[in-house]
């Protein structure tokens, strides 16, 4: 019995000292560089970290930067879709409409003042200023007469011309893009469902590029396809950059790059794998430079081969957004209602 006893008291303290050692691995995980070449990052974890039961998220969807270096998060917690953070991570503010599937959000600069685009999955595109209040908002194609009656409507994402025209992605509903003016006036549509060189699986997001200023044209996810697609701003298919094993939501250009959230990868057997996003990173020619949490871009004869997670440390990445540093504020979905992670480039 006391030797029992002894064995039981010695477990019991041997316990209680593991208990009070620190978790290295998380230590580790701060220290962690992911990236490869010129684009390196410092993990940290806990950038945007809040009390859930004062500001609870369900999914980070998107991320913008205002001219005062706000960072903006769209979230689906309708009890605050916007959480405003400054640079550090501390909390400005919150606001919210009400939206239980929030989903896009796109800044425009204005000159006056910066508007939000938000577009909420249950079928609204609504123009806001930054604290909240609704400028506008575009009818459903539906009833416009745009869409037949019994077309899917469940938009994703919008992008804004320079001459102000908006440009509206259906990416969970009928695949097509809506071109509207500055008035909210309907121009055309084009895409559509299927797997031609102008049709998309999941046209999940869009943006304007102009690197290098170049005349503008648009940037369109596909994200079945594991590629961008780019058009002429009247819908005219140019081409095809295909990131094979990589299933990507909208484009963020920023300065000569294109970054993207890479929400899948196709780990085993080419489908794609729960748990399995990281970031990438293309330069002005549409080269992937580096993937950080996933494997190093390679080419053999000018070709991309098959990209996917290197390391557990992302979910489901479904934005980031790109400061004047060239920082990156990842935001996931499906990630267990965690907040932003912050990479800082190295």
């Amino acid at each position: 019995m006391n030797s029992r006893r002894n064995f039981i008291q010695k477990t019991s303290l041997f316990g209680f000292a593991m208990s009070l050692k620190p978790d290295f691995s998380l230590f580790a995980a701060q220290d962690k560089i992911l990236g490869h070449g010129d684009f390196r990052y410092k993990l940290d974890m806990n950038w945007g970290n809040l009390d859930p039961d004062k500001y609870p998220v369900v999914n980070c969807h998107e991320m913008v930067m205002d001219r005062k270096g706000r960072m903006i998060l769209l979230t689906d917690e309708p009890r605050n879709n916007l959480i405003i953070y400054d640079q550090s991570g501390k909390l400005l503010g919150t606001w919210t409409l009400g939206m239980k599937a929030a989903h896009g959000l796109t800044l425009v600069d204005e000159g006056d003042a910066e508007y939000l685009w938000i577009v909420d999955n249950g079928g609204r595109v609504v123009k806001t200023t930054l604290d909240g209040t609704i400028v506008t908002e575009i009818e459903n194609p539906i009833q416009e007469g745009i869409y037949q009656e019994g077309m899917r409507w469940t938009p994703t994402e919008t992008a804004v011309a320079p001459n102000g025209d908006l440009y509206i992605a259906d990416g969970y509903g009928s695949q097509f893009f809506l071109h509207y003016d500055s008035k909210g006036n309907f121009i055309r549509k084009f895409g559509g469902d299927g797997h031609g060189d102008a049709q998309f699986k999941t046209a999940h997001g869009i943006a304007v590029d102009q690197r290098g200023g170049a005349k503008p044209t648009l940037i369109c996810t596909s994200r079945g396809h594991n590629s961008f697609k780019r058009f002429s701003m009247e819908g005219e298919y140019l081409e095809t950059i295909f990131l094979p094993g990589a299933f990507v939501c909208r484009p963020v250009i920023h300065g000569e790059n294109l970054y993207a959230g890479v929400c899948w990868s196709r780990l085993k057997y080419l489908e794609q794998m729960d748990n399995s996003g990281f970031v990438t990173i293309l330069d002005k020619e549409n080269k992937v430079v580096s993937n950080p949490g996933g494997t190093a871009p390679e080419y053999r004869n000018g070709e991309l081969q098959l990209m996917v997670q290197s390391e557990p440390i992302f979910k489901h990445c479904h934005d980031v957004c790109i400061d004047q540093d060239e920082n990156i504020y990842v935001c996931q979905w499906n990630a267990g209602k965690t907040y932003p992670i912050k990479l800082t480039r190295v």
